[in-house]
């Protein structure tokens, strides 16, 4: 990271693509196409959600093999903007490309295909903007910046979220949500441009040959045995967000798959919880960002992953309450899904040696990615062992999938008090205000 604050337009401008690329995350994986993906119209509701599981466990298996290649490249050739303009504008062809979804089981797997194809897109471009972190923060910063990040994100997907109930109205056909996608299209374009102007490649001092593909992963390893060797605390934290990072994406991948599948919520209903969702979970990124700097990233985690916990067992053992239920727990945990990625990726930065930063936000991803299977398959075996236990066909067992994302993100809780706080430095008076 800089030791000298960045121009406030260059920092938003940085953080404005995380409101330009809000429509995949909010609309299409949370709130409207996965919703749309798993209801009636393309089969059975318990069979469809699980094969949505298995999707977006293949799509993970391929962001872990791409991310260290891909995240090592733009370290070595400093083109991190030029990689990150073609993957987010390829992100958004394939939203715009959801558009022909038909409403048919024959459709469900271009749906899932495209879904899972700009899950892959969507995360090796998270790793080159990560790694741009270290252009538009200090050390005394850098909890605040990512925050603005996170927050602006949500913020994001409540205005695209009223852009669409604007538009279409609330009362959603398929044919609105298939527009829809060409709408989340437009506006990924449109509000990523300014980060592109106002960042540009770093060219290295000398630019080391191209090491291929085996080479690449051989530097992985040499990567992974270097970190733990030189900074175990590093290797371990690693380990650990991988597991309770992919928690969080189990929350958002299948939040709204709950809330139309398990407690009724109208296509309508689903885009206003997104809504006030959004509005609940921007707020509370960036006042965490603010505690983040305070009283360091281990904190905001711990914090986030224990009330996620026990949020989410509330959702399971109250599912009979109905729409309240939700609307009460699903909303609290919205309060701590963001802060909990926003200080993991804080966490990070404070940590990465010069120059290093796409290696290690792609050994990040890496990780991340790397047991991205877990959520799902926890989701799917849960809903199966809830089908088992039931034993009744009148009544969906899609609420047990919950349970199996509270296992994950469990785990991630265990491990992460076991991971050091990084050194905190204290907020300067010359740190830029956001």
């Amino acid at each position: 990271m800089s030791p000298t604050r960045a121009p406030g337009r260059k920092v938003f401008s940085w953080a404005l693509w995380d409101w330009g690329t809000q429509p995949f995350a909010t609309v299409i994986t949370t709130f409207v196409f996965s919703v749309y993906l798993t209801s009636s119209a393309f089969g059975d509701k318990d069979e469809v959600t699980m094969k949505l599981a298995w999707a977006t466990g293949t799509a993970g298996l391929l962001i872990a093999l791409l991310a260290p290649v891909l995240g090592q490249g733009a370290d070595r050739t400093g083109k991190r903007m030029f990689h990150l303009r073609w993957q987010t504008w390829l992100l958004a062809a394939i939203c715009a490309a959801m558009y022909f979804v038909a409403p048919a089981p024959e459709y469900f797997l271009l749906g899932a295909v495209l879904l899972g194809a700009g899950n892959v897109v969507s995360e090796i471009a998270n790793v080159n903007y990560y790694a741009a972190l270290d252009q538009v923060s200090t050390p005394a910063n850098v909890g605040r910046v990512s925050g603005l990040g996170w927050g602006l994100g949500y913020l994001g997907g409540i205005t695209i979220l009223l852009v669409i109930i604007g538009v279409l109205g609330s009362d959603f056909t398929p044919d609105d949500v298939r527009f829809a996608m060409l709408i989340c299209g437009a506006w990924t374009v449109m509000f990523t441009v300014p980060i592109f102007l106002a960042i540009k490649d770093r060219r290295p001092d000398h630019v080391p040959p191209s090491l291929g593909i085996v080479g690449s992963y051989r530097e992985l390893f040499r990567s992974i045995a270097r970190v733990g060797r030189d900074n175990p605390n590093t290797l371990f934290f690693l380990i650990a967000s991988a597991l309770f990072r992919d928690g969080l994406a189990g929350v958002f991948t299948f939040g709204g798959v709950l809330a139309a599948g398990t407690f009724g919520f109208t296509f309508g209903e689903v885009v206003i919880f997104g809504v006030v969702a959004n509005v609940t979970a921007g707020v509370a990124t960036m006042l965490f960002g603010l505690l983040d700097d305070r009283l360091g990233p281990k904190t905001v985690i711990l914090v986030s992953l224990a009330m996620l916990v026990g949020l989410g067992l509330g959702i399971f053992f109250l599912h009979d309450g109905g729409k309240t239920v939700f609307w009460i727990f699903g909303l609290g945990m919205t309060l701590f899904v963001g802060p909990a990625q926003s200080a993991s990726r804080s966490f990070l930065a404070r940590l990465i040696p010069e120059g290093m930063s796409g290696e290690m936000f792609g050994l990040y991803a890496t990780t991340g990615r790397a047991v991205s299977f877990l959520a799902p398959t926890m989701f799917g075996l849960a809903i199966a062992v809830g089908v088992a236990v039931t034993g009744s066909a009148e009544e969906s067992a899609q609420y047990w999938g919950i349970l199996g994302v509270v296992l994950v993100l469990l785990a991630g809780f265990l491990v992460a008090l076991f991971v050091k706080q990084p050194a905190r430095v204290a907020p300067s008076s010359t740190a830029p205000a956001h």
